[in-house]
C-alpha cells in the first residue's frame, strides 16, 4: 500500500473513530461526566508517556515543557481541550447528541473566523458565502429553539480554539498530548482521589465491564490523535479537510438512529443551511487545492521544457 494510502485510511479511521464516540460514552451514563473526563485525562497520560517511553520519545516532552512560551500555550490548550471533553461526554450521557453533531458541523467555519481575528486572513467571496450560511443556520436555530445551541457553539469554540493552539505550538500530536494531560494530571487525579474519599467515585465500584472503559478511554484518546497526524502529513490538506465531516455526521446518524433522538423538520432546516454553507466552504477548498495542484504542474512542465 502507498504512503498516500495508508494516510488516507489512517486520517479515515481517526475521523470515524470520533464520529462513534457517542457508542463508547453511552455505557457510562451512570457515571459523572466530571469522573469520566477525569479518567480520561489520566488513562490518557498513562497510555502517551509509555508509548513515548517505548519510543524513546520522552525527551521531546520535556523540551516542551522547558520552553515557557511553549508551556504555557500547552496549559491553555489543555484547559481548552478538557472543556471540549467534558462538555461532549455531557451532551452524549444526557441525550444531545444531535447538539454535539451541530458543533462539530460549525467548527470548521469557526476556524475560518479565528483565522480572520487571529491572522488576519482574508476571505474571498465563497468563504464569506458559507460563513453567512453558518451564520443564518445557528440564527434559525436560536429562534425555533428560544435559546443559543449553547452545547454546539461551545464545543466548537473550544475545540477551534485548541486546534488554533496546536497550529502555532509546533510540538508532534503524541509529545503534545502528553504534555497537555500532564499539566491536567494533578487536577484529574486530585478530583478522582477526593471522589473516592467521598465514597462517590466510580472505578471499582461499578461493573468490570464499566471499569474497563474508563482505562480504555485513554488510548481511545491517544490512538485516533496519532493515526490523524500520521493521515494528515500523507495526504493533502483538502483531502482532510473533506474527511473531517465524517466525523459530525457519524455522531448525527448514531443520534438519531441509534439514540432515536428527535430530528424534526425544524432542525433538519437549521441543519440544512449549515450543511449548504460546509458544501461551499468544502467545494471552495476542493477547488483552490486543485488549482494550486495544476499551477505547480504546469510550473513544472515549464521548467523541465
Amino acid at each position: 500500500m502507498r504512503e498516500a494510502q495508508k494516510g488516507l485510511v489512517a486520517a479515515a479511521t481517526a475521523f470515524a473513530a470520533w464520529g462513534l464516540l457517542p457508542l463508547y460514552f453511552m455505557p457510562l451514563k451512570a457515571v459523572s461526566p466530571f469522573q469520566i473526563t477525569a479518567h480520561r485525562v489520566a488513562w490518557s497520560c498513562v497510555f502517551v508517556f509509555a508509548v513515548l517511553a517505548l519510543r524513546g520519545e520522552l525527551k521531546e516532552v520535556r523540551a516542551a515543557l522547558a520552553d515557557r512560551r511553549i508551556a504555557v500555550r500547552l496549559a491553555l490548550a489543555a484547559i481548552f481541550v478538557s472543556v471540549n471533553w467534558l462538555v461532549y461526554v455531557w451532551a452524549v450521557t444526557h441525550n444531545r447528541v444531535v447538539d454535539a453533531s451541530l458543533g462539530y458541523f460549525i467548527n470548521p467555519l469557526l476556524n475560518v473566523l479565528l483565522g480572520i481575528v487571529l491572522l488576519s486572513e482574508r476571505l474571498n467571496r465563497a468563504q464569506w458565502a458559507a460563513v453567512a450560511f453558518a451564520s443564518a443556520g445557528v440564527a434559525y436555530l436560536t429562534f425555533v429553539m428560544g435559546h443559543l445551541p449553547w452545547i454546539a457553539l461551545t464545543l466548537a469554540f473550544f475545540f477551534s480554539s485548541y486546534g488554533f493552539i496546536r497550529k502555532v505550538v509546533h510540538v508532534e500530536a503524541l509529545p503534545g498530548l502528553a504534555a497537555e494531560t500532564l499539566l491536567l494530571m494533578p487536577f484529574a487525579s486530585g478530583y478522582l482521589l477526593w471522589c473516592e474519599a467521598s465514597g462517590s467515585g466510580a472505578l471499582g465500584h461499578v461493573p468490570p465491564s464499566i471499569d474497563v472503559l474508563l482505562i480504555a478511554s485513554g488510548p481511545l484518546t491517544a490512538i485516533p490523535l496519532f493515526l490523524f497526524a500520521y493521515g494528515a502529513r500523507r495526504i493533502p490538506y483538502s483531502s482532510v479537510g473533506l474527511l473531517q465531516y465524517l466525523t459530525p455526521s457519524l455522531q448525527l446518524t448514531c443520534a438519531v438512529f441509534v439514540f432515536h433522538e428527535p430530528f424534526g423538520r425544524t432542525q433538519a432546516a437549521g441543519f440544512a443551511l449549515i450543511w449548504m454553507a460546509l458544501i461551499i466552504y468544502a467545494g471552495d477548498g476542493l477547488w483552490r487545492a486543485r488549482s494550486s495542484s495544476a499551477r505547480l504542474r504546469g510550473s513544472g512542465v515549464w521548467r523541465a521544457r
